[in-house]
């Protein structure tokens, strides 16, 4: 090869300035990955396994209220969620950012957060502003107005949903306390199963609940999801660690087995208490898994991960009955019980099993459980209390503007032609 030729290849493969502080081209692939990966979670994911737990007459709501979501919460990220959430503010406020950061101004191609750009930052934080308000749908599907729903999510991606995320992630108060959150118990699934909870009891219950069975329409579409979930959630837990790294890859085995772990617990127990596993049953033991993981994913190790996953089937089973048998709240797709409890029991349970000294269950931190644990209710009770109170506020601005709730004749005709004049099927 000659000197020109060589000289021209290694201008080809030249790694950028950048490089020199500290960039990593194999962490911005990762994160990249990852990114798309957690997308993928609510779109096609999280709307697919909703909309198969629905009615048929509700399908098509479901999958637009989702995907509504994704838009508007893109939206408003750029805008000002993502200055709220990870700006500075000033050194005084540990409660929300400032506003240095709306629209990305101080984001250029050259800005790094950590060893990535800090585009990709941004893009892979805004994917989890998007599934946190998609998840909340769950809690009031089948009976919402669609206009309430849009301004609900958005109010709340702003008011509830940033701040939480500042307090944990942005340098606010709860990440001073010291409270242990890996990719989000407390910031997504107490802030969603929360908000589906104060939304079930302030929407009521569905015509016909509880004395009319409801059952999903299309368990093929709710399991299809299920399985998109279960892969995206490799990027929501591996991608928080922010480089390609080994709490990256732990983060990701602890998941799958947390979440296989969850499965065959909810499985168990539903053969002992009615005789036979569901399917249903499977992919929501699925899911109480990953997130009651969540939260410890980049702290602990496969035996704690183990241990975190039959806790959740249990823990969360029980829960889901309990809110819907005994209380009869319509949580329709059991948002609180599988992330709101799960969420919580994760969190709690991070500061047990994320210490390293506990044998063949041990984790990655020297830290001391009792401690910890205090830090980590903490955490808990102010996220839960700011949500309920925050989120009931805004339902009631919702409702007075707009009516949360559709009408009788109009719930009873189905979401799908009242909302939006399509059917979710016409065959």
């Amino acid at each position: 090869m000659t000197r020109a030729a060589m000289l021209l290849l290694a201008s080809m493969i030249s790694v950028p300035a950048w490089a020199d502080n500290g960039f990593s081209g194999a962490d911005t692939a990762w994160i990249l990955t990852a990114t798309a990966l957690v997308l993928f979670m609510t779109i096609p994911g999280l709307s697919l396994f909703y909309a198969g737990l629905v009615r048929t007459k509700n399908v098509l709501s479901v999958l637009m209220q989702c995907f509504t979501i994704t838009c508007i919460s893109s939206v408003l990220w750029l805008v000002l969620g993502y200055s709220l959430a990870f700006s500075d503010g000033g050194s005084a406020n540990a409660f929300i950012g400032g506003l240095d950061n709306i629209m990305f101004g101080a984001i250029s191609e050259d800005t790094l957060a950590g060893s990535i750009p800090e585009s990709s930052f941004a893009l892979f934080q805004m994917t989890f502003a998007i599934i946190t308000p998609a998840l909340i749908v769950g809690g009031f599907a089948e009976r919402i107005r669609f206009s309430a729903m849009v301004v609900f999510s958005a109010a709340w991606l702003l008011l509830v949903y940033a701040p939480i995320c500042h307090w944990v992630w942005g340098g606010g108060w709860l990440s001073d306390l010291g409270v242990m959150d890996f990719a989000g118990g407390t910031v997504v699934h107490i802030t969603a199963g929360v908000a589906a909870l104060v939304a079930a009891v302030m929407l009521g219950q569905r015509r016909g609940f509880p004395t009319h069975p409801m059952p999903p329409h299309n368990m093929t579409l709710t399991i299809t999801g299920a399985g998109m979930l279960w892969v995206g959630w490799f990027g929501f837990n591996g991608g928080s660690a922010l480089a390609a790294n080994g709490d990256a890859a732990m983060a990701m085995l602890v998941t799958h087995i947390s979440a296989a772990a969850g499965a065959l617990t909810w499985m168990a127990a539903e053969r002992v208490k009615y005789g036979k596993p569901s399917a249903l049953g499977a992919v929501t033991g699925m899911v109480a898994g990953l997130g009651t993981i969540t939260p410890a994913s980049g702290f602990v190790g496969p035996g704690g991960a183990l241990v975190i996953g039959i806790s959740a089937g249990i823990i969360c089973f029980l829960a889901t009955n309990y809110i819907k048998r005994t209380l009869k709240i319509d949580d329709s797709l059991d948002v609180f019980p599988v992330h709101g409890v799960g969420g919580i029991l994760g969190t709690m349970l991070t500061a047990i099993f994320a210490s390293n000294a506990l044998g063949i269950f041990s984790g990655q931190e020297d830290i001391n459980i009792g401690s910890q644990l205090g830090i980590q209710a903490i955490g808990v009770i102010a996220t839960l209390a700011y949500t309920v109170v925050v989120t009931f506020a805004i339902l009631k601005f919702t409702d007075m503007v707009f009516g949360n709730r559709v009408e009788d004749d109009e719930e009873l005709q189905g979401l799908d032609l009242v909302s939006h004049n399509e059917r979710g099927y016409d065959l």
